[in-house]
């Protein structure tokens, strides 16, 4: 059993190969119908942003030489006032935009947790913070 070509067919039998272009254009058509119908969707995602405070944070600064000490029960002083490590960040983040970049103190207590000191040396290091030292190192030879 040989399929005969369209120029080979001369008997008048009938063709046996299909012509599938009508078939090709019926789904371009149907396709592009489809795409076109679906509707756009727009994916909206409303965000609450806090607000940036246009005041400069008061003048707790010193601009010469800042202390920040962790006490034993895992406070956080600057220069004496108890603040919060986002207060913290702050307060590094305007010392280090400051004309000249103040020295910051840092004096942990001999028995003041780790994790609050990795903490806090971690805000440092994302304020990027120069000029800092540790103070009080001879108070942890008591301690050991």
């Amino acid at each position: 059993m040989s399929m005969q070509t369209s120029s080979e067919n001369t008997t008048g039998e009938p063709m046996i190969d299909i012509n599938t272009t009508p078939l090709i254009d019926v789904m371009l058509v149907l396709l592009i119908m489809l795409i076109i119908t679906i509707p756009i969707q727009s994916h909206a995602v409303k965000l609450d942003l806090p607000v940036a405070q246009q005041n400069p944070p008061p003048q707790v600064i010193d601009p010469v030489k800042n202390t920040v000490v962790i006490s034993a029960n895992g406070d956080i002083l600057w220069n004496g006032q108890p603040v919060s490590q986002p207060q913290l960040r702050a307060y590094l983040d305007a010392t280090q935009q400051m004309a000249v970049i103040p020295e910051l103190h840092l004096q942990p207590d001999a028995t003041a947790r780790y994790m609050v000191v990795d903490e806090v040396l971690a805000i440092t290091k994302q304020a990027h913070v120069q000029k800092m030292g540790f103070v009080g190192n001879e108070y942890y030879t008591a301690v050991f």
